[in-house]
């Protein structure tokens, strides 16, 4: 039997070792070029003024005689409201809500009543709500005796997504400038963005984060974002 030449197979083999070491060496280049990244965070912030306010008002009437006091939550009811039309609000900026009547007899037999009388202003005139809030110690001369458990004044900004895009161009900025400053220090200089993600965008006291109370309980309040992003090092 005659031998058959061993060159085709030998020089097979030597293209497949130099197609695998050409696949190694990309390996280790791509890895290389992996680990040349820098992942920084951006923040934006900016101040905002509520839009919508809410004030949830709750009226109570406590006796024996339910008569009375049906008199009364209706006269309590009206002075509410015309407290609200005399600074300047619409009918149709005040809701009148649920009346919850809660009745017991004491252990004397005397019967022990309460009605509470729900009312809602929601205007998007926040400063006039918040002066009408602040001058609702009139009512309390006139009589009128609110539920311990009122709702209070809700000051909501609405008009977040007219602000989100501005706000994420302006984290992505600042992601970068921490990027370039890492790049500067560490003789390099900073490439495409390889990932970003997005934080969730949070409404915060204009004060700060340590402001003690809630964005809600001020029409002045501060937008925030963090986003995430992987910036290449060439």
């Amino acid at each position: 039997m005659t031998d058959r030449p061993l060159w085709p197979a030998a020089a097979i083999l030597a293209i497949g070792m130099v197609a695998s070491a050409a696949l190694v060496g990309n390996s280790v280049i791509n890895a290389r070029l992996a680990d040349r990244v820098v992942t920084v965070r951006g923040l934006a912030e900016q101040d905002v003024t509520a839009d919508l306010a809410t004030w949830s008002l709750a009226a109570t009437a406590q006796g024996s005689d339910m008569t009375s006091l049906q008199a009364r939550s209706e006269r309590d009811a009206q002075a509410i409201i015309a407290f609200l039309k005399s600074k300047g609000f619409s009918d149709d900026e005040i809701e009148t809500g649920a009346i919850n009547i809660n009745q017991y007899t004491n252990q004397n037999g005397v019967p022990n009543i309460t009605i509470r009388r729900d009312l809602t202003l929601r205007t998007t005139r926040v400063m006039a709500a918040r002066d009408a809030y602040s001058a609702q110690g009139e009512l309390v001369r006139a009589g009128v005796i609110f539920d311990s458990n009122s709702g209070g004044m809700v000051y909501s900004f609405t008009r977040l997504n007219e602000v989100k895009p501005a706000m994420i161009a302006a984290a992505t900025k600042d992601a970068r400038a921490g990027a370039d400053q890492f790049a500067s220090d560490s003789g390099a200089s900073v490439g495409p963005i390889m990932t970003a993600s997005q934080g969730y965008f949070s409404i915060i006291p204009r004060d700060g984060d340590n402001a003690g109370g809630r964005a809600t309980a001020s029409p002045f309040q501060k937008v925030r974002v963090v986003t995430t992003v992987n910036f290449a090092l060439e």
